[in-house]
């Protein structure tokens, strides 16, 4: 039996919307609004936000979270442990966190990622210079 705290980390999905007034960057809080396009509902998507500022600000401060915190982000989160690791799984498979030498840290990856895609369909796709992006 897989161990929840031990369960592999896995792609995740992002809503993407066509709509130009759905646009992130439009939103009065874009942060909540990358949030909800990752997580399915409202409460997980602040949560999931709570904990990405968490580790920003801990990190900023010295004093990084470590893995063997994960009670006390329970009790920070009011969640149970399955709930925990999969919104911590979801933002690791996003790349928006990272999980080395047992401290987590907020990745670049996401944006790399989402730079890279970007990149692609204005090359591939769109057959434009990419001096033109």
């Amino acid at each position: 039996m897989t161990l929840v705290k031990d369960a592999p980390r896995t792609s995740t999905s992002l809503i993407v919307r066509s709509d130009a007034n759905a646009r992130i960057t439009a939103s009065q809080d874009p942060f909540y609004e990358l949030m909800r396009r990752l997580f399915q509902n409202e409460s997980s998507a602040i949560r999931g936000q709570r904990f990405v500022m968490l580790i920003l600000e801990r990190e900023a401060s010295g004093n990084p979270i470590r893995t063997e915190e994960w009670g006390q982000l329970l009790d920070e989160f009011e969640i149970s442990i399955s709930s925990f690791y999969a919104m911590r799984n979801k933002l690791l498979g996003a790349g928006m966190i990272t999980n080395k030498k047992g401290v987590y840290r907020v990745s670049g990856q996401f944006g790399k990622d989402l730079v890279d895609m970007a990149k692609w369909w204005w090359v591939a796709v769109l057959k434009r210079d990419l001096n033109s992006l």
